[in-house]
């Protein structure tokens, strides 16, 4: 018998639960929720015994109890920069969370349930490669701008499995011996520059970098920005909603439905098409930086995400970025597996946990 992990990992508008016999699922469920169920919320932090109590009805339904568990591991949310690896949650990193000084974000609701369950039931509380993993080069922190560094804040942990997994598969080699770019193509499009087992360099995928991608606006020019911003039209609020949320796709074809598109691409509607279009080029501008900072010693260029399901888009990409290396296409956003994964080295002692912060 192995050991019972609950995974969970918290979205904007879906709670996924799920759980794990070491690395093998016994279940998973993602739990919408309506704009009818959250806008009785003033702000995230309001939402965290909904959240649970959603989580503990998921478990009920499929014949789980806590007392069955051994672990409880969620993705991490916005607390201070940190390197790749595992970490047991502790009240000064639900400190950082609360204090939204490096961003907020549901996914750190995650963080104080997981706390609660662990405390509760005697169970380790921990979290693995969170959003803000932190491994830039020096270099990379540099923005134009002396009072706005420019951050690490990506998709951390489907980015480094598999990486971690195209090393292991397709060179029989450790990912630390290896240079890539991954691309996660999904709500939100994160590109990053991997030299060595290390992160260098990413597009900040949340706050406005990159490519557009469904639902957000990547790179836009500073100047259009601050117009709209003084321009009166749109208030605080609104103008995030047009960087996260409103953007990208969401902004060009009203949806960020990535199965939606494809149809209206099938159907034969050409906007739709070449707004796809436009977003893999940016893609390919980004995925070419990356080779850029890597010195064009690039091993691989690794896609993955929701988005490389698409062959529209995995082909289009090909078609541009070959010449800089091997391209792998292992699509879907992995973070319930890869966090299953993390909490049973954790459990074996196979990977100690790093100290917070």
């Amino acid at each position: 018998m192995g050991y019972k992990i609950l995974v969970i990992n918290l979205g904007s508008t879906s709670t996924k639960v799920a759980v794990y016999e070491d690395s093998a699922e016994l279940y998973v469920e993602s739990i919408n929720h309506t704009p009818e169920d959250l806008k009785r919320f003033s702000d995230i932090w309001e939402q965290i015994d909904f959240r649970e109590e959603k989580i503990a009805a998921s478990l009920e339904n499929h014949g789980f109890t806590l007392e069955m568990l051994d672990c409880v591991i969620t993705r991490g949310g916005c607390c201070r920069p940190l390197q790749s690896g595992i970490y047991v949650i502790n009240q000064e990193m639900l400190d950082d969370l609360r204090s939204e000084k490096w961003g907020v974000h549901p996914t750190g609701l995650g963080s104080f349930i997981a706390d609660k369950i662990g405390k509760k039931h005697g169970i380790p509380a921990i979290l693995a490669d969170p959003p803000i993993t932190d491994e830039f080069c020096e270099l990379a922190r540099f923005s134009g701008i002396k009072e706005a560094p420019r951050i690490s804040s990506f998709h951390a942990l489907n980015q480094k499995r598999t990486a971690k997994k195209v090393a292991a598969e397709n060179f029989g080699r450790d990912y630390t011996e290896l240079n890539m770019i991954v691309c996660h193509l999904g709500g939100g499009i994160s590109i990053g520059a991997h030299e060595k087992g290390k992160v260098i360099d990413v597009n900040n995928a949340l706050d406005g970098e990159g490519p557009f991608s469904p639902e957000r606006a990547g790179t836009i020019l500073a100047a259009d920005i601050i117009h709209m911003c003084f321009s009166g039209q749109f208030t605080e609020n609104e103008m995030m909603r047009k960087i996260k949320g409103g953007g990208g796709l969401v902004s060009y074809l009203g949806t960020n439905n990535g199965r939606e598109v494809e149809e209206r691409v099938q159907s034969g509607d050409a906007y739709a098409l070449q707004v796809i279009e436009a977003m893999v080029y940016q893609v390919c501008k980004e995925i070419g930086a990356c080779a850029c900072v890597l010195k064009g010693k690039v091993d691989a260029v690794v896609l993955t995400g929701s988005l490389a399901y698409w062959k529209l888009i995995t082909g289009l990409i090909k078609d541009r970025v070959e010449f800089i290396a091997p391209l792998y296409i292992c699509p879907g956003e992995n973070e319930m597996i890869s966090l299953a994964e993390n909490a049973a080295r954790f459990l074996y002692k196979q990977e100690e946990p790093k100290n917070y912060p």
